[in-house]
């Protein structure tokens, strides 16, 4: 399905919630007459940035205000977008007019220049090193007749992409630990989507969930490192590498060490759900989107 049939064929409700874990409550922030997904939170705790039909906004936690971000030729924006840590830059995957396939651009700052650093189609980026050096993304290449995805590194200035996985299926939704010694991922290869760990070279590939009944997509960790919320949908509801929108899914929390797999939230979603890290920096609260189903 191509971005624009994506976008057509998603017109319900929705509305961006947060999730406080020390009360168990939900608040829901804003509500919106069009589909929004994937909210990053800002550093300084102030906003959320959410991509919407092709664009990112960035909306103040403490007036409701939403505006959109400039990203100059990358005018397909999808759910893929990550914060600069420590900086006020973004990079985000994004096609271009006349091309919708997804590549990754940088944007230096709010009125900085936007580069494009990965310039090869279907590139997904979802985590940036916490040093500010490296970005991390899914990528479909072919291999010989096969189209295999896997996950890559590549400079944020832009350069060579490194491939750090090779196993068979989906390997997807990379993204950096706190101190940058670890990437956390999805992967398809024992059956299931499961969470996985590995050092940030690619070495020591560890499967972090073993839900028999689940597939578990974009594991996101916390500011203070302890714990990872993912999404889950429950088999059956789609192949294990599908990770639809729409769905009955649950958001789902381990400890960061590995352990026992605990549910937070049922609701109906799924893509565009939490592509991307969506923690608040006091690491009690994350954002999340929820559906309205269609009648």
């Amino acid at each position: 399905m191509s971005f624009t049939e994506y976008n057509e064929n998603r017109c319900q409700k929705c509305q961006i919630n947060i999730y406080d874990l020390e009360t168990g409550r939900i608040e829901v922030v804003k509500k919106f007459d069009r589909v929004v997904e994937a909210p990053n939170w800002t550093e300084d705790g102030t906003c959320l940035v959410y991509n919407s039909y092709g664009t990112l906004y960035r909306l103040e936690l403490e007036t409701g205000k939403t505006e959109a971000i400039d990203t100059g030729i990358a005018v397909t924006c999808n759910n893929d977008h990550v914060l600069e840590p420590g900086g006020s830059g973004i990079a985000f995957s994004s096609g271009i007019e006349g091309d919708e396939d997804s590549r990754i651009f940088v944007k230096d700052g709010a009125g900085g220049e936007i580069k494009m650093v990965v310039s090869k189609p279907f590139s997904y980026l979802h985590g940036w090193s916490p040093d500010g050096k490296t970005l991390a993304f899914c990528a479909g290449r072919p291999y010989g007749d096969e189209m295999e995805w896997d996950v890559y590194t590549v400079p944020a200035d832009g350069g060579e992409e490194v491939r750090l996985t090779d196993a068979p299926g989906l390997n997807d939704g990379p993204e950096y630990s706190k101190d940058g010694k670890h990437i956390w991922f999805n992967s398809v290869r024992t059956g299931l989507m499961q969470v996985w760990r590995m050092n940030a070279d690619g070495s020591g590939q560890t499967q972090m969930t073993f839900s028999e009944d689940r597939n578990s997509w974009f594991p996101h960790i916390s500011p203070d490192g302890t714990k990872v919320v993912y999404v889950a949908y429950h088999k059956g509801d789609l192949q294990p590498g599908e990770h639809l929108p729409d769905k009955n899914v649950e958001i789902r929390m381990i400890p960061a060490g590995g352990g026992e797999e605990k549910t937070l939230v049922k609701l109906f979603g799924g893509q565009g759900t939490m592509n991307v890290n969506s923690w608040a920096p006091d690491s009690r609260r994350f954002a999340y989107v929820s559906f309205e189903p269609e009648e």
